[in-house]
């Protein structure tokens, strides 16, 4: 019985996903549930549920897990991080954050708006952000 459960969570992939790229998540994500793939011109994305977390899984070609993302909400920054956040961004609204793990390194993105501009900010660890991107809003 949960060989066919298992079985079936793997079921629906793009045939233009390798099997080798498969054969890699099913080893690195053994409990994903209500896999779907993408395939891109230099890497497949499964987006996956795990521990009823919605979660993204990014594979080189050749099957090696390049990174893995989540969305999360701001109470789940480091305390660092969060508060550098409120003291130099706190006319901002969030409008998307997201975690990213990469090469044993966690990662923070977040996406920032006020009535004039959006920004986005990178942090590598918890060690501070830094601006990755910033352009005014079309009027």
């Amino acid at each position: 019985m949960l060989t066919v459960g298992i079985g079936s969570s793997f079921a629906h992939f793009s045939e233009t996903v390798s099997q080798e790229v498969v054969n890699a998540f099913k080893k690195d994500f053994s409990g994903a549930q209500d896999v779907s793939w993408e395939s891109g011109k230099t890497f497949a994305k499964a987006t996956f549920k795990m521990n009823d977390q919605v979660m993204f899984a990014y594979y080189s070609k050749e099957g090696e897990l390049q990174a893995t993302t989540r969305n999360i909400i701001s109470a789940q920054l480091p305390i660092n991080l969060l508060a550098d956040l409120k003291k130099s961004y706190g006319q901002y609204w969030i409008t998307d954050l997201f975690e990213m793990a990469a090469n044993s390194s966690t990662s923070y993105y977040i996406t920032l708006q006020d009535g004039e501009q959006n920004v986005i900010l990178r942090s590598n660890g918890a060690a501070g952000w830094e601006v990755y991107k910033k352009e005014k809003k079309a009027i």
